[in-house]
């Protein structure tokens, strides 16, 4: 009998749902964000997400093509990495910049580590942090949104220089502020968020306690006290709730264990909290998952569950 064991890279669980239908699902969970900043911000918008998503598929098929590996953009990965980049990006940003920003994504961080399920970090974020340091004037120029909105600032932006007020919440949850094209309609994120958790594409544990962690940091840390409607204000400003439900999920970077995945997301919200509370900028979303995907393998190690009979090493 051949005992030989089979390896291979991850995800092991088998099931009869196909990475196409997961990331075709994901797609449309963003829809309603992405309908939403281009109804609020016009053409430019939609050319961004338009050709980020396209430059992201096309890079993918022309590396595959040239080195003769399999064609992979029918599992629709490629094209969630550029549409999920495009809805971190500004919504008057050149077309060209997150272009760039697709093909850094695809061919660094996706293909030169062997391909989707074999990339260490998340690749949409990786390339956001890239654009931030090659562009960052041209990553963080905001677009105002009616008179009565702070020229040049998002509303986290604009806490964090004054500590001791606050913005319009409602504002904050329905979208009429500055910020990314995806980022900013709360409703339309949390409407995405339920058709995932629904289709059982995600589960709640990640982003729940992502974002509990994370009002609990500010709260002690952040000069407020438990000033709800305070929290409710950094909770619904910046990339919190779009980070927390699509890009902290994604299957490739993060744990697979219900333990891993508390411990993963609580290091995922005081990272975050404290970027934003001390470190140079008001977001610390991106960074935060970027660093934290690269401690999944060994929070992974960490928290697998013993086999059943094994006996506890000393």
């Amino acid at each position: 009998m051949n005992k030989m064991l089979n390896l291979s890279s991850n995800p092991h669980i088998r099931d009869s749902v196909t990475t196409s239908e997961i990331m075709r699902d994901v797609i449309i969970a963003m829809i309603p964000t992405t309908i939403y900043g281009i109804i609020q911000w016009g053409l430019n918008a939609a050319l961004v997400v338009i050709f980020t998503t396209l430059f992201a598929v096309l890079a993918e098929y022309v590396y595959e093509k040239a080195l003769k590996l399999p064609i992979t953009i029918g599992d629709f990965s490629a094209a969630v990495t550029g549409m999920i980049l495009a809805l971190n990006c500004p919504p008057d940003i050149p077309v060209w910049i997150p272009c760039v920003g697709s093909v850094f994504a695809i061919i660094v961080v996706k293909q030169l580590y062997g391909g989707l399920g074999k990339n260490w970090m998340n690749p949409a974020l990786a390339a956001r942090c890239f654009l931030l340091i090659s562009f960052a004037g041209k990553m963080t120029a905001w677009t105002t949104v009616g008179p009565d909105t702070l020229a040049g600032a998002t509303p986290l932006g604009y806490l964090k220089l004054n500590p001791t007020e606050t913005v319009d919440l409602a504002a904050s949850f329905f979208g009429r502020i500055p910020g990314t094209i995806g980022e900013v309609s709360k409703l339309c994120l949390l409407i995405g968020a339920l058709y995932l958790v629904v289709r059982k594409v995600i589960n709640i544990r990640i982003p729940l306690i992502y974002i509990a962690t994370v009002a609990v940091f500010t709260a002690i840390f952040g000069g407020r006290g438990f000033d709800l409607y305070y929290l409710a204000c950094e909770i619904c400003s910046g990339g919190l709730i779009f980070g927390a439900f699509f890009m902290a999920t994604d299957y490739v970077t993060s744990p697979v264990t219900a333990k891993g995945q508390v411990v993963y997301a609580v290091i995922l919200g005081l990272l975050t909290g404290l970027f934003r509370l001390f470190g140079g900028t008001a977001e610390g979303v991106s960074y935060a998952i970027i660093l934290t995907n690269i401690l999944v393998p060994t929070i992974a190690k960490k928290t697998v569950p013993k086999a059943f009979g094994m006996e506890g090493t000393k």
